[in-house]
């Protein structure tokens, strides 16, 4: 249930029917824009006498929320939210490049590819210290040693990073990662969600393998029922029968999701099509459909890369797609 707060309503008046709706065992959650207030209750809303609190002489209008997702919707809260990572924000008109190797190598591969990427406008580095692979026997990547890595290369080039979590027990070693990200397979890991919904840091939350917006939704959900809104969803393709590309970029879901949510949305086309030739054409396509960024894999040497080489963009690739997203966005 919402209810929509008069323009003119003072914090006090607020204050108190916050108070008197809390009392009967409702959560609310504010959230305040420039013309309006809405209160979001959550919670056994068939508690509160809806035509009682529409009567108020503060209220304007009160309707109950179908969906089950309720804080990361958007009746919830209309205005966009901006997720701050250091310097950088995404969503509400910001846009941010996440860039870099799939799996961290070393620490030379980092450094290098870190310094490629800002000079062609990244925003933030990714790369993966601990890597979730179907087979048992591939590269599962350096873990401690590879968030170290990732934090030396923050230190030469100043860019925020971003990598993946697998477990809450994990957790001490990302104190100093500045997005802790949750990849596809562990999009519905609740028990990792609420762990990372007590914390405050930025979690890029990636869709599932073939999960419905609902459920990458609810994904969310549980992170925000903890205290943590910042989130930022990562729209990175879904199986479908489709055999020609890894997966199928679903170019809708980001129009979908600005629709239903607040959260800011990016695309990750290099998860999406799994060959770099078509990274391009994908990422433009999402920035026309509106993404608030782009998650983009950018390795020094594709060929001989220990993870994902055949969709990695090069340094001189990645420099000429930026280029052409700047543009892009001048148009749009």
């Amino acid at each position: 249930m919402i209810a929509v707060i008069k323009k003119n309503t003072t914090q006090e008046q607020i204050d108190h029917l916050t108070h008197w709706i809390e009392e009967q065992g409702v959560e609310v959650h504010a959230s305040y824009g420039v013309d309006y207030t809405v209160l979001g209750l959550v919670g056994d809303t068939s508690k509160i006498d809806m035509e009682l609190l529409d009567s108020l002489a503060i209220v304007d209008t009160v309707k109950r929320v179908s969906d089950p997702f309720k804080q990361c919707n958007r009746t919830f809260h209309p205005e966009d939210t901006v997720v701050e990572v250091g310097d950088v924000k995404i969503g509400g008109g910001n846009f941010a490049i996440i860039a870099g190797p799939c799996s961290v190598e070393s620490r030379e591969q980092m450094i290098a590819v870190a310094e490629s990427v800002k000079a062609a406008g990244a925003t933030l580095l990714r790369g993966g210290a601990f890597k979730p692979r179907t087979s048992p026997y591939d590269f599962q990547g350096l873990k401690a040693d590879g968030i170290e890595y990732l934090l030396e290369a923050k230190k030469a080039t100043g860019m925020p990073i971003v990598t993946e979590i697998m477990n809450a027990n994990h957790l001490p070693l990302f104190e100093e990662v500045d997005v802790i990200q949750v990849g596809a397979r562990n999009m519905q890991n609740f028990e990792l969600l609420k762990e990372l919904g007590k914390t405050k840091k930025p979690i890029l939350l990636k869709r599932g393998l073939a999960n419905t917006l609902k459920e990458f939704l609810m994904s969310a959900e549980y992170i925000m029922s903890e205290g943590n809104g910042n989130i930022i969803l990562c729209e990175r393709g879904i199986r479908t029968y489709e055999t020609y590309t890894r997966n199928t970029m679903d170019i809708s879901a980001i129009p979908l999701l600005h629709e239903l949510s607040h959260l800011p949305v990016i695309a990750d086309p290099s998860h999406a099509t799994g060959k770099s030739r078509l990274v391009e054409p994908m990422a433009m396509a999402s920035v026309a459909a509106g993404a608030d960024g782009l998650m983009i894999e950018v390795h020094n040497d594709p060929a001989h890369a220990l993870c994902d080489g055949a969709q990695s963009l090069t340094p001189d690739a990645f420099a000429h797609l930026a280029g052409k997203i700047g543009k892009l966005r001048e148009i749009l």
